[in-house]
């Protein structure tokens, strides 16, 4: 079965636009192949080789960053803003290490099995 941009776009509710751009962010990372026109896009990888970080680092290569932050900028004047990075670096690291690490575990091998196990 072809799955086009249309198609996905019918069953999510998102533009067709925005689809084309994250199965063109999953071609560049190597997770699909795609045809352009009405050829539709494959897998390229195997399901157990395809895990949630995967697919969010080749979406938003900074996504872990920008999930959990700091302000950029804080005031000089501020005592605490002095020192929050430093305080709150350390925490905030082992939170994306988990995360990253949990990401990881998610393949989508086990999300195919829970589905069919949900049907």
């Amino acid at each position: 079965m072809k799955v086009t941009s249309e198609l996905l776009s019918c069953s999510t509710g998102v533009n067709p636009v925005t689809i084309r751009n994250i199965m063109s962010a999953l071609k560049k990372d190597g997770i699909i192949s795609v045809k352009y026109g009405t050829g539709g896009a494959t897998m390229n990888c195997a399901p157990d080789h395809i895990n949630l970080y995967r697919v969010c680092k080749a979406l938003e290569p900074d996504f872990l960053s920008k999930l959990i932050g700091v302000h950029s900028d804080p005031s000089s004047l501020c005592p605490i803003g002095l020192n929050i990075h430093s305080v709150l670096d350390r925490s905030y690291e082992k939170i994306r290490d988990n995360l990253k690490s949990s990401l990881e575990e998610i393949t989508l091998e086990k999300m195919i099995s829970d589905y069919h196990a949900c049907i």
